[in-house]
C-alpha cells in the first residue's frame, strides 16, 4: 500500500494522513507551498488510476458562465494547440472514463484509465486545458451561444440564437424535474451561488460576454483555487512531480479567494407559485407540490449524517412513515422525484413532496407533511425501523461500487464536497466512528423525535414551492426570443450584420479545418490487451440446483440472484412483465402486508429486484433467451436472511392489495413520462430499430416509447376499481406461471460467504417444476416511420438499419464503422456545426440493429440528412490509418469499461448464460481489433441502404408539421 513514507515531492507539504479500513484506502491531503494548491490522494491497490482537477466556481447569475467555461475550456490549449483535444483524446485512449462537470458551485475534469501509460497520457492533456487554455473566441460562439442568420451567408434572413449549450440547456430545461428543482432553489438559497442556475439559464445565456467568459476563467481557474485528487496505486509524490512541471510552476499564490457564502435564513417560512411549460391536452392533475428545508453544513459529518439517518428513517421506503403519506394519500399520482436529501451543496437541504396533484392542493399537501411530521414527533418510531436505517447506511459505505463510474472517481466526488468548501476531505469517507457514535445517540428514546423537531418542525428557513402547468408558456417564450432577435435585427449596422456574417464564416473554416493530432499523445493498437479482464465462477449442484459462485474482494457484502427460466409468454403477459417487475419486491407476502416486507428487506438487504433478462442469440436476435432474477444484497451475516426473503416473494408473493398496485403503477407512469427529455435520444433510437428484430422490439415495447405508452394506459385501467381486479389477477397468474419455473443461483461474496450454502439458500432449493422454456412470438421485419410529440424544446432523431447479430463475422466492423462516423463526420456535423448537445451513431449487436442519433438537437431535417451524408462521405472518403485506429480504440474502451469486482462477476456470467462464450467474446475482439478500412466500405454498403431506413424523431408540439412533412406517423407521447 503506498504511504507517506515514501519520498515526499519537495513542493508540497503532508498534512494529513488518514487510513480507512472499511474502503481500503489511505487518504493523504497535501498543499502546494507555492500557490496553496490542494492534493488529495487516496492511496489504493488499484491498477485503476484516476485523476480530476477540482476549481471552485461560483457564478453570480444564470449566464452559465461556468457551464460555457467548461466547454471551451476543452476546445485547445497552450501545449495542445487542436481544435477539439478532449474528443480527439477519447479516440486515442484505452479510458475507462473522461468527462467533465459543472455542479452547482465546482467544475471538475476526471479521467481513469487501467493503461498507466494512456492515464499519464489523459492527465497531461487535462492539465494544459484546465490551467493554459487557448479560450479562442471562435469555441466560445460554437460552444456557448452566438448570432447566427438563418441562411449564414444572407443578413436579410431570420437572426438566430445557436451554441452547443444553449441547445442543451433547452433540452435539460425541457425536463420537469430540472424545472422543479431551480425554481425550488432559486428561493430556497435568495443570497447565495444556488440562487443561480449553474448550467445556464436558456433566456440568460446569451447575455453573457465574451469578456466576462475569460475574466471568470482568469480567477477560477488558477491552481490557488484548484483541488487535485487522485487514486490509484501510483504513488502521490509522482502525480505530484507532473502538476509541478506542468502547470504548478508556472503560477504564483492568487490573492483572492473564492468560496461560497453562507446563507442567510428566513425568519418565517416562504410560500410561492410559479408555472412551467405543458402543452398536454390534460394537465388539471399535473402540478407539483414540494416543501424543502435549510439544514446544516455539508462538509460536517455530525450535522451530515444526522441528517441521512433522518431522511432514511421517513423515506426510504414505502412503509417509512412519511413515504407511506406521501405514496398513499389521494392527493398525487406519486411522491415528488425530488424527495430526500440533498448534499452536494454547502448547505444540507430536505425536500419532500408529490408530483401529479391539483393546482388548489397545496395547503392539503403541506398539512399532510406538517401532520405526519409532528405524529412522529410526538409517537416516535420503531428502534428497529431506526436500527434499519443505521444498517443502510452502513451497507452504503462498504459497498464497492464502479459499475457506472469508476470506483474512485465515486470516492473522489463523495469527498470533494467537503474539499470545496475547506473542509476534511477524508471526514465523508471513514463513516465508522461516526456510525458507531449515532448507534449511541438512539439509545435516547427522544433522539429521532428531537431531531425532527429542531431540523424541521421549529426551522423557519422552510420553502414550499407549488409549479403549475401552462399550456401558454412554451409559446410565449418562443415569441418573446423571437422579438429579442427582430429587435437585435432592427438595431445591427451593416456592418455589424456582415461582423455576423464574418463569424459564421469563420466558424464553418475552423470547423472544416483538419487538425493535426500530432500533438497530442496517444496510445496504439500495440497497447490493447489481447483479452478482455474476466473472471471464472465455481459451478455445483446442491439439491439438483445448479450454484454459480464467484468468490471476489466484496467488502463484507454478498451479491446473491435466483435466475429461473422465463416461460413462454402471450403478449398479453409480456405487456406486464415490466409491471410485475416493479409491482412484486413492493407487495406482501402471505400474511404479511407490502409495509411489513418493506420494513423487513430494509432490516436485512439493500432491497429486493425482479427483471427479466432476454438477450437476442448471437447468431439470429429473433431468436431470444430469457430469464427472470430476483437479486438482492446484503453484509455477508444477512445472507441466509436474504435467501429467505427470496423465498418468501418466489412462493408467496399477494397481489391483493389494490391500493398498492394502483400507487405502483402511477409511479412507474410518473418516472416513466419524466425519462423523456433527458434520455430522448435511447428512446428514439429504440423506437427506430423495433423494426429490425425481435430483440430489439422487445426493447421499444419493453422499456422504451412503447412502454411509456402502455403505462399511461395501465394507469388510466387500474384506477377503476373493477380493471384493477382483472391487472392484479393477470399480475398473480404472470407470478404463479415465473415461480414453477426451474431455478439456478449466481452467488458474489468472500470466502465465509460459501461455507455452508445448503443451509444458507434453505427452501430457495427446493425442487421447481420447469414447464416452458421462452420463445419469442414470430417475427415480420418492417420499416418504421415515426414522430412522437412529448413536451420538449429540443428534438432527437434515430436512424436504424437491420444488421446482424455477435456471433457474425460483419459485427465487428459495423460496432467500429459507427465509431469512425461519429468521429470523423457525424460530431462535426450534428454538435459542432448543427448546435446539438451530441449525436452519433452505434452498432447494437443485441438487437441487430445500426443506428444513427442527435441528443438535444434544435434540427430535424438537417440531423436526418447528415445521417444519409456521413454515409456518402464514408464511400468517398480516402482511407485513414490513424483515423481506423482511433475508431478501434473507442471500440476497445467501451469493451473494457470499469466494473466493480460484483460486476465483472454478473458480467462474466450473462455473457455465457446467453451464449456469449469467452471464445467468442475473444474472437470478437480479436475481430475489433484487426479491422481494415475496407471492411468499413463493405459493411456500409450491404447495410446502410435507404431503402432499408427505418426513421424516428422524439420533439415537440412546435415541430409537429415539420414531423408531417418527413411523412412520419405522428403519436402523441
Amino acid at each position: 500500500m503506498p504511504n507517506a513514507s515514501q519520498k515526499l515531492h519537495p513542493s508540497f507539504e503532508l498534512h494529513s494522513e488518514h487510513r480507512i479500513e472499511s474502503l481500503d484506502v489511505t487518504v493523504q491531503e497535501f498543499t502546494h507551498t507555492k500557490t496553496g494548491a490542494q492534493h488529495i490522494h487516496l492511496a489504493s491497490k488499484s491498477e485503476e488510476n484516476v485523476f480530476l482537477v477540482a476549481l471552485r466556481t461560483v457564478p453570480e447569475d444564470s449566464t452559465g458562465v461556468a457551464h460555457i467555461l467548461e466547454h471551451t475550456a476543452l476546445c485547445g490549449s497552450e501545449k495542445y494547440p487542436v481544435r477539439d483535444p478532449f474528443f480527439m483524446m477519447t479516440r486515442r485512449s484505452l479510458n475507462t472514463f473522461m468527462n467533465a462537470f459543472t455542479s452547482s458551485d465546482w467544475t471538475a475534469y476526471p479521467v481513469a484509465s487501467l493503461n498507466k501509460k494512456d492515464f499519464s497520457n489523459l492527465v497531461d492533456v487535462y492539465l494544459d486545458a484546465v490551467f493554459f487554455s487557448r479560450l479562442d473566441k471562435l469555441d466560445f460562439a460554437q460552444e456557448g451561444h452566438r448570432l447566427e442568420f438563418e441562411t449564414p451567408e444572407d443578413s436579410s434572413s431570420p437572426l438566430e440564437f445557436k451554441g452547443v449549450v444553449f441547445n442543451e440547456m433547452k433540452g435539460a430545461m425541457s425536463s420537469v424535474t430540472s424545472q422543479l428543482w431551480h425554481t425550488l432553489t432559486k428561493y430556497l438559497f435568495p443570497t447565495s451561488t444556488y440562487h443561480h442556475n449553474s448550467g445556464g439559464e436558456p433566456e440568460h445565456i446569451p447575455d453573457l460576454s465574451y469578456e466576462a467568459l475569460v475574466s471568470f476563467y482568469k480567477t477560477h481557474y488558477h491552481p490557488s483555487n484548484a483541488i487535485f485528487m487522485t487514486f490509484g496505486d501510483i504513488p502521490a509524490n509522482e502525480h505530484q512531480a507532473k502538476f509541478e512541471a506542468q502547470a504548478l510552476q508556472s503560477f504564483n499564490k492568487l490573492d483572492k479567494e473564492i468560496a461560497v457564502t453562507d446563507e442567510k435564513r428566513y425568519f418565517a417560512p416562504v410560500k410561492v407559485e410559479e408555472f412551467y411549460a405543458n402543452n398536454d391536452a390534460d394537465i388539471e392533475e399535473k402540478t407539483h407540490v414540494v416543501m424543502a428545508w435549510l439544514l446544516g453544513k455539508s462538509a460536517n459529518l455530525h450535522d451530515s449524517l444526522r441528517a441521512q439517518l433522518l431522511s432514511s428513517i421517513l423515506l426510504d421506503n414505502s412503509a417509512s412513515p412519511l413515504m407511506l403519506a406521501l405514496e398513499s394519500t389521494d392527493l398525487a399520482s406519486a411522491p415528488s422525484p425530488l424527495c430526500g436529501l440533498d448534499d452536494s451543496q454547502k448547505e444540507l437541504s430536505f425536500v419532500c413532496g408529490l408530483s401529479g396533484t391539483k393546482a388548489d392542493a397545496s395547503d392539503a399537501v403541506e398539512a399532510l407533511i406538517l401532520d405526519t411530521l409532528k405524529n412522529v414527533a410526538k409517537n416516535g418510531v420503531d428502534p428497529a425501523d431506526v436500527e434499519s436505517a443505521l444498517h443502510q447506511l452502513e451497507l452504503h459505505q462498504r459497498e464497492i461500487g464502479g459499475d457506472s463510474y469508476p470506483y474512485g472517481l465515486q470516492l473522489i466526488l463523495k469527498s470533494l464536497t467537503s474539499a470545496n468548501h475547506r473542509g476534511d476531505p477524508a471526514s465523508l469517507l471513514d463513516l465508522e466512528k461516526a456510525l458507531a457514535q449515532l448507534r449511541k445517540d438512539i439509545l435516547d428514546p427522544h433522539f429521532v423525535q428531537n431531531l425532527i423537531q429542531t431540523l424541521l418542525l421549529d426551522n423557519p428557513h422552510l420553502v414550499r414551492l407549488t409549479l403549475i402547468p401552462n399550456s401558454e408558456i412554451a409559446e410565449r417564450k418562443k415569441v418573446a426570443e423571437r422579438e429579442r432577435l427582430d429587435a437585435i435585427s432592427k438595431q445591427l449596422s451593416e456592418q455589424e450584420k456582415q461582423a455576423i456574417v464574418d463569424q459564421a464564416l469563420a466558424l464553418k473554416a475552423r470547423q472544416d479545418a483538419e487538425d493535426d493530432p500530432g500533438s497530442l499523445p496517444k496510445v496504439t493498437l500495440s497497447d490493447v490487451p489481447k483479452k478482455e479482464r474476466r473472471v471464472s465462477g465455481e459451478a455445483k449442484k446442491i439439491n439438483g440446483c445448479d450454484i454459480h459462485a464467484y468468490r471476489t474482494g466484496t467488502n463484507g457484502i454478498v451479491y446473491q440472484q435466483a435466475i429461473l427460466d422465463l416461460p413462454i409468454l402471450d403478449s398479453n403477459e409480456l405487456s406486464h412483465l415490466s409491471f410485475y417487475s416493479h409491482c412484486v419486491p413492493e407487495l406482501g407476502c402471505g400474511e404479511h402486508s407490502y409495509l411489513d416486507m418493506q420494513k423487513r428487506q430494509s432490516a436485512v438487504s439493500g432491497g429486493v429486484s425482479a427483471f427479466s433478462a432476454i438477450r437476442g442469440n448471437v447468431s439470429d436476435p429473433s431468436n431470444c433467451s430469457g430469464y427472470y432474477v430476483y437479486s438482492s444484497k446484503a453484509l455477508s451475516k444477512n445472507h441466509r436472511a436474504i435467501s429467505q426473503l427470496q423465498g418468501d416473494i418466489l412462493d408467496a408473493a399477494r397481489f391483493d392489495e389494490h391500493e398498492r398496485i394502483q400507487e405502483i403503477v402511477s409511479q412507474i407512469r410518473v418516472g416513466m413520462e419524466q425519462s423523456v427529455t433527458g434520455n430522448g435520444h435511447v428512446l428514439a433510437m429504440s423506437a427506430a430499430a423495433a423494426g429490425c428484430s425481435y430483440a430489439a422490439k422487445l426493447g421499444h415495447d419493453y422499456s422504451g416509447l412503447k412502454a411509456i405508452q402502455t403505462a399511461k394506459a395501465f394507469d388510466l385501467q387500474v384506477n377503476q376499481e373493477n380493471n384493477v381486479d382483472v391487472f392484479a389477477q393477470n399480475l398473480k397468474s404472470l407470478h404463479d406461471k415465473i415461480s414453477k419455473q426451474s431455478a439456478q443461483f449466481l452467488i458474489i461474496g468472500e470466502d465465509n460467504v460459501f461455507s455452508d450454502l445448503n443451509a444458507t439458500l434453505g427452501s430457495l432449493l427446493s425442487p421447481r417444476q420447469s414447464a416452458t422454456q421462452f420463445k419469442p412470438d414470430s417475427f415480420v421485419p418492417r420499416k418504421i416511420q415515426q414522430g412522437w410529440i412529448c413536451n420538449t424544446q429540443v428534438s432527437f432523431c434515430a436512424k436504424a438499419f437491420p444488421t446482424v447479430g455477435l456471433a457474425h463475422a460483419d459485427s465487428a466492423a459495423l460496432v467500429v464503422l459507427g465509431n469512425y462516423l461519429r468521429n470523423n463526420f457525424l460530431h462535426k456535423a450534428i454538435r459542432e456545426q448543427g448546435g446539438a448537445y451530441g449525436g452519433g451513431a452505434s452498432q447494437d449487436n443485441n438487437g441487430a440493429s445500426f443506428r444513427f442519433y442527435s441528443y438535444r438537437d434544435p434540427r430535424i431535417v438537417e440531423t436526418l440528412d447528415d445521417f444519409d451524408a456521413s454515409i456518402q462521405w464514408l464511400l468517398q472518403h480516402k482511407q485513414s490509418k490513424q483515423k481506423l485506429e482511433e475508431a478501434i480504440l473507442g471500440t476497445i474502451s467501451g469493451l473494457d469499461r470499469s466494473e466493480s469486482p460484483a460486476g465483472q462477476a454478473k458480467r462474466c456470467f450473462y455473457a455465457e448464460l446467453h451464449g456469449r462464450t469467452p471464445e467468442l467474446r475473444d474472437q470478437y475482439r480479436s475481430q475489433v481489433v484487426t479491422t481494415k478500412f475496407d471492411d468499413l466500405i463493405r459493411v456500409a454498403e450491404t447495410y446502410l441502404q435507404p431503402e432499408h431506413a427505418s426513421t424516428v424523431v422524439v420533439t415537440g408540439k412546435d415541430n409537429e408539421k415539420t414531423v408531417e412533412k418527413l411523412n412520419l406517423d405522428i403519436i402523441e407521447l
